[in-house]
C-alpha cells in the first residue's frame, strides 16, 4: 500500500471508539520504516486525552505503528483510548 493511500483513513481504537483520521506517516530514512502514524483527533477523541480544542485547526499526535492491529477500510488499534493516553506522542514537526 502506498502510504497516500492510508491519508483521511479513520482510526478506530480497541473498543471501536473514532480516534481520529489518519494525515501522514513518520519515516526513519536511516532504516528506511515507517515508526509512527500521525492522527488528526475527533473532538471526542481531543477531550478524552486532556488536550484543549483549538478555534482553528486541529490537534495532531503521532502514535507508533506497534499498536496498528489492522489495515483496511479503517485503521484499527490493539489499544483502548486510556492505554493510548500512556502512550501518546506528540506531533514532532
Amino acid at each position: 500500500m502506498r502510504p497516500d493511500m492510508l491519508n483521511g483513513k479513520k482510526v478506530i481504537d480497541a473498543e471501536a471508539q473514532v480516534l481520529g483520521e489518519v494525515a501522514g506517516i513518520e519515516i526513519d530514512i536511516a532504516s528506511w520504516t515507517v515508526t509512527h502514524l500521525c492522527i488528526n483527533l475527533s473532538d471526542t477523541a481531543i477531550e478524552a486525552l486532556g488536550y484543549k480544542k483549538p478555534f482553528l485547526g486541529k490537534v495532531q499526535i503521532d502514535i507508533p505503528v506497534g499498536i496498528v492491529k489492522a489495515v483496511k477500510d479503517v485503521v484499527t488499534l490493539d489499544k483502548s483510548l486510556a492505554e493510548i493516553k500512556t502512550i501518546v506522542e506528540p506531533h514532532r514537526e
